[in-house]
């Protein structure tokens, strides 16, 4: 059996997430089927993340095992070929061994757009209209909330039965020029599913309410509980940007 570690870039809109679905179109699932359709094999797949419906990925990492031994210069090109135009494989790295595409990871980076203004046509689907008016300076102290170890039961689907202790390395947000849009950007080891989205509907809305205090963003941490009233942000507005490995020689593959 053959392994290859790939870097996987999509657009979300039309896609129920990355993970295979009954019934649902989804990017692991348009992998295998164009893999399929141009080798005439069949793969298996297993992403690093396994984002919802409707968000992006400029740094998917997957591990793909094939039962014949294709060139990787082959793989990128003839399957990239097969793809629809919003999901593009950027690269390939054949393995030596079967790892897990989580083994040596040392950092996951997201990123979240909104705009305060009407975005252009060209970005209104990758991010977030937010028609409030934002203090700035307190977004970034909410932010800041979130750094460290904490518990984020409070900030998951609700759903979670393991442990939910998460450690964020780092949170900010700052102005993108060709997007005449903001990004917030956060990052760390490894994230709930709903975290991110649910951290930055958190903060925007305690960096737009005066009422709102970073106390309240506390106290709701420290509770434990996702029964609460702040919002989910939508999907459209995050992308994983990319996943860093620790140094593995020919097979570390950081953007």
């Amino acid at each position: 059996m053959t392994c290859y570690k790939i870097v996987v870039a999509y657009d979300g809109t039309d896609y129920h997430g990355w993970q295979i679905q009954p019934d649902a179109t989804t990017i692991s699932q348009i992998l295998i089927d164009s893999f399929l359709s141009t080798f005439n094999q069949s793969i298996s797949i297993l992403g690093v993340s396994r984002t919802d419906a409707g968000v992006h990925a400029l740094g998917q990492v997957a591990i793909v095992r094939c039962p014949i031994n294709i060139p990787v210069s082959a793989v990128k090109s003839a399957w990239n070929n097969a793809l629809p135009k919003d999901i593009l494989i950027k690269h390939v790295v054949l393995l030596d061994e079967l790892v897990h595409p989580h083994a040596g990871v040392v950092q996951k980076t997201y990123w979240y757009h909104f705009f305060l203004e009407t975005p252009l046509p060209f970005f209104q689907r990758y991010g977030l209209h937010f028609n409030k008016s934002i203090d700035f300076v307190k977004l970034q102290r909410a932010l800041q909330v979130f750094v460290g170890t904490h518990d984020f039961r409070s900030f998951c689907t609700g759903n979670e039965s393991k442990d939910t202790v998460r450690t964020v390395d780092s949170a900010h947000v700052e102005f993108i020029e060709e997007l005449q849009g903001y990004r917030i950007i956060i990052k760390g080891k490894g994230f709930l599913r709903y975290m991110v989205r649910r951290i930055v509907g958190a903060c925007l809305m305690a960096a737009s309410q005066k009422e709102m205090t970073l106390n309240d963003l506390s106290t709701i941490l420290q509770a434990k509980n996702p029964c609460h009233t702040l919002p989910n942000a939508p999907a459209k507005g995050l992308v994983l940007y990319k996943v860093l490995y620790e140094t593995r020689g020919d097979h570390e593959m950081v953007e």
